[in-house]
């Protein structure tokens, strides 16, 4: 009988080594004279094809389990099993958006050692390019890198075809932030919206994310103090305490941002307290919190669901009416850093606290943009500094 074939009862199988494993397969045939001399030149076929590295497990076997395992797809399954509890719904979300529109429907039938380094420059080049930014392609690469990784682990192998392939990046965009008068003419504005009016006047003048603002309430305010405390944002829909401790930060209220929230007492203040699950930092836990949200949706009386409420139903026509150039919500934050940046007399040290950031240089880095028509004449306040 030929070396690799076997008897196995009445049923024939097949047995050799792939990738360091010895493999083998039943052929569903009874051990007759004629199946077992199919079985010798299977068994022969496979062994030139994996001297010649043309061996493709599915042709031989499409129904074997090693099979279906073998397949790219089933590392992205199992990539993504593991990812679901190590980061933040929004960015699982984003990963299995990204998986599905581009990654699986090109290579999720194709085994990870058939998947070439050349292959997938073309793939960006004529496909993925045409569409889509190079933040987003690098994304993408970037899982199929860290799905590499399980196969490799696996299969104890190196072989990685994502090794080498760098995406280049677009200079990031300068903060564009509202000048002193904008924002005079955007809070100044008749609307009907007062409550979203009311929101916009506090990020301006806390420097607060979009997500922290909509997930404020009353239990993380201290009127007396002039304090609040952001420890939760709400992103798609659901709360979760902020990304990092450091996020995690007691801030004091500028005038104008105290001011936003003695406004919204008469709306939201003698609320009743409702239950909202607010997922922990382990992307498991979840805790239930008593609370009263601060800014309301001037239309329905209830929290704001995402930032698209503020955005898309609020923000741009509000601009748009005040004839302000559009900007989005987020640039609330950067307008608060430069504000205070461009007086040249508050500490960066501070300004970073508010913010959130973990040290100065990270402040300066993102937020240090002059707002040349309120910082007026720099070189008046060097010379005066000098003392000439």
């Amino acid at each position: 009988m030929q070396k690799g074939v076997e008897v196995r009862g009445n049923s024939i199988r097949v047995y050799f080594w792939y990738n360091g494993e010895l493999c083998r397969e039943t052929l569903g045939l009874p051990a007759t004279e004629a199946n077992l001399e199919y079985a010798s030149k299977l068994i022969q076929v496979i062994h030139f094809e994996l001297s010649q590295d043309t061996f493709k497990y599915a042709r031989h076997f499409p129904n074997s389990k090693k099979a279906k395992e073998g397949l790219f797809n089933y590392y992205i399954d199992l990539w993504s099993d593991f990812k679901k509890t190590e980061v933040a719904a929004s960015t699982f979300k984003g990963y299995q958006d990204k998986i599905k529109a581009h990654i699986k429907p090109k290579w999720g039938n194709c085994f990870p050692q058939e998947i070439d380094h050349i292959d997938i420059q073309i793939w960006i080049k004529k496909e993925l390019s045409l569409t889509l930014k190079n933040k987003t392609i690098k994304e993408i690469i970037s899982i199929m890198r860290q799905i590499f990784v399980l196969y490799r682990t696996r299969n104890k192998l190196s072989y990685d075809p994502t090794e080498g392939i760098t995406i280049r990046m677009c200079d990031e965009d300068d903060p564009d932030p509202f000048t002193r008068q904008e924002i005079e003419t955007i809070l100044n504005t008749p609307t009907d919206r007062k409550m979203e009016l009311l929101l916009i006047q506090f990020m301006l003048w806390t420097g607060c994310r979009v997500s922290e603002a909509i997930a404020l309430a009353w239990e993380d305010v201290d009127i007396e103090r002039g304090t609040v405390n952001f420890r939760r944002s709400k992103v798609n829909g659901l709360y979760r305490v902020t990304k990092t401790k450091r996020s995690n930060r007691e801030v004091e209220l500028l005038k104008p941002a105290m001011d936003a929230l003695i406004a919204m007492m008469s709306y939201s203040y003698i609320a009743k307290k409702k239950s909202f699950d607010v997922v922990q930092r382990d992307n498991r836990t979840v805790k239930k919190e008593l609370l009263r949200p601060v800014f309301l949706n001037s239309n329905t009386g209830l929290a704001h669901e995402t930032d698209f409420c503020i955005r898309d139903r609020f923000f741009k026509a509000h601009l748009k009416k005040a004839g302000v150039r559009y900007r989005g919500p987020g640039q609330c934050r950067h307008t608060f850093a430069c504000q205070l940046l461009s007086t040249g007399a508050i500490p960066v040290a501070w300004i970073s606290q508010q913010l959130g950031h973990t040290n100065p240089t990270t402040t300066f880095r993102y937020y240090a943009k002059w707002i040349r028509d309120d910082s007026g004449s720099l070189i008046k306040k060097v010379e005066k500094a000098l003392g000439f």
